[in-house]
């Protein structure tokens, strides 16, 4: 790489990682990118320092985690790269949404203060934090009884996993915290304020995971009353400010750039969702194409010119993903987390190369079995985080690998009906990009849904779509290219892999999918009550 060249570094917080790349704006290319296993990760069993069980549907972080990705990533890719730190002009984040921590008025984590250091509200919740359903379901039934037309924006349904349900979580089991933080941030937000010194909240993750609008602004005060009497000044711990992606948030503090060897001018862009990032990540601009992010859960995204209210999607915010477009947010809430379910409890002693290789030779619809793939609840088009998972036509001839099949073609029929959804309501979608971890190193995943989408499907040529989109971020804020789409025109990536659908494949598929519709139907919706039945009766014998 030439001596000359400008940099910009990206870092993707994932679930269980960060993932540190340098970006040269000249040619395209990108470091191979540095990863940092979170020491702590997924906090779901005990409260940290404690023997404090955590409650069912509980998933937290330790805000440790993200700044020892800064402070180790950032030295060791700059090392391995051998890039010189003066060429670096440009800084860009991603995260997990909607993870969201409790902080005090100078920026420090609530968990951090030793007096609310054994309050497990004080800690970070992870975007896969589903405890606050309840609240969810409250927040839906008032917003139902109302007729509160912002709900249209969000498919009709409001997610756990989303800011306000977390937040009144907390106001209502530990007020105590409430009262005690200053502010309540998405970890994206906060991240770049402790990058920076500079409090900047996006108007991104505003607008998915907090219910705001660039033109109507919040929900008003009083549907928050009429939901949970007293929490009647909503929006005193979320802010009112926010701005668009690509922004400058700031420099580098001089402390922490000289901490990493960095100049102290290197631009920070504004914070942004991992999966969002992931469609100039991808290299792709135009409406009509289906961006999958595919990892621990599914983050799908669509732009279009034009709004869509359409039922059953997560979101649809102007400017949200790409400038001067509607972006659309859906997915899957279980990937590759019930694929290591599978691995750790069911198939032990079985990796997940060894299986998918037998999965592969299974015809399609040879295993008699079909799932649906709710092991973490539905995110899209259901909401509905007290769904679980289902597995159909099980006989004792049943194998491990047909097992692991219906569990991948589960994804892949999900995928189906969002995508079905989508075009039912206006908006076509000619083919697929898909990304992530479970893109490059499961093929038959890929053909799986080629075949089931119907769809030719393309996977990047990059290793970390997500960090690479930060560090295009990066790069416009620092000013390299004048906005967002330039800078993808400018660093355009080629495509790996190209999956085209087998005609015999989606000729047996579409007869199974007839099925897959119906049982997704009876049990997500006029059933529902069947599963959330089996959560209660467990949830009851467990707190006994």
């Amino acid at each position: 790489m030439p001596v000359s060249a400008r940099y910009s570094i990206g870092i993707d917080f994932g679930t269980e990682s960060g993932r540190v790349l340098l970006l040269n704006l000249e040619t395209g290319q990108q470091s191979d990118p540095f990863v940092v296993p979170y020491t702590s990760a997924v906090i779901d069993r005990a409260l940290p320092g404690t023997n404090e069980p955590l409650p069912a549907d509980w998933a937290l972080q330790d805000p440790d985690d993200w700044t020892h990705v800064v402070l180790g990533g950032i030295p060791e890719a700059l090392r391995r790269a051998q890039i010189d730190p003066a060429t670096v002009i440009g800084l860009g984040i991603d995260f997990t949404s909607c993870t969201v921590l409790p902080v005090t008025d100078d920026g420090r984590p609530l968990c951090k203060n030793s007096d609310w250091r054994g309050h497990k509200h004080a800690w970070p919740k992870l975007w896969k934090h589903h405890a606050a359903q309840p609240e969810a379901d409250q927040l839906n039934h008032v917003a139902a009884e109302r007729g509160e037309a912002f709900i249209d924006r969000y498919g009709g349904r409001i997610s756990s996993e989303w800011l306000f349900p977390k937040l009144i979580e907390i106001w209502a089991d530990d007020r105590d915290i409430y009262q005690a933080m200053d502010g309540f941030f998405e970890a994206a937000d906060w991240i770049v304020w402790w990058l920076t010194g500079v409090q900047q909240r996006q108007a991104c993750t505003a607008g998915y995971k907090a219910l705001w609008s660039p033109d109507e602004g919040f929900p008003s005060d009083a549907y928050f009353e009429a939901a949970f009497p007293g929490f009647n000044k909503p929006t005193e711990k979320v802010g009112s400010t926010f701005v668009p992606l690509g922004s400058l948030a700031g420099q580098l503090r001089p402390e922490l750039a000289e901490q990493l060897g960095l100049s102290s001018s290197v631009a920070v862009a504004v914070g942004n969702v991992d999966s969002f990032v992931s469609v100039p990540g991808a290299g792709v601009s135009e409406s009509g194409t289906f961006v999958m992010v595919i990892g621990t859960s599914i983050c799908d995204m669509v732009v279009h010119p034009r709004e869509k209210r359409l039922p059953g999607i997560t979101g649809v915010v102007r400017d949200g993903i790409l400038p001067g477009v509607y972006g659309y947010e859906a997915g899957q809430a279980a990937v590759g987390d019930m694929l290591g379910w599978f691995v750790t409890t069911i198939g032990r002693g079985l990796s997940h190369e060894y299986l998918e290789a037998a999965a592969a030779q299974i015809e399609p619809g040879a295993t008699g079995l079909l799932a649906l793939d709710w092991w973490n609840g539905n995110r899209t088009i259901l909401a509905d985080a007290d769904l679980s998972g289902v597995i159909l036509g099980l006989t004792i001839q049943t194998s491990a690998a047909e097992i692991y099949r219906a569990l991948l073609e589960s994804i892949a029929f999900g995928t189906r009906r969002i995508m079905d959804n989508f075009e039912e309501h206006g908006l076509p979608l000619d083919r697929i990009v898909a990304c992530g971890g479970i893109a490059e190193k499961s093929p038959l995943t890929m053909q799986l849904l080629a075949d089931i989408s119907g769809r030719t499907l393309y996977v990047p040529d990059s290793a970390e779509v997500p960090a690479r989109g930060a560090a295009l971020f990066g790069a416009v804020a620092a000013g390299a290219f004048r906005d967002i789409d330039a800078a993808v025109e400018a660093t355009q990536q080629p495509i790996t892999h190209a999956y085209e659908p087998d005609p015999q494949a989606r000729q047996t598929y579409e007869r199974v999918y007839e099925i897959y519709r119906e049982l997704y139907e009876t049990l997500g919706r006029s059933r529902s009550e069947w599963l959330h039945g089996l959560k209660r009766i467990r949830a009851d014998v467990l707190e006994s």
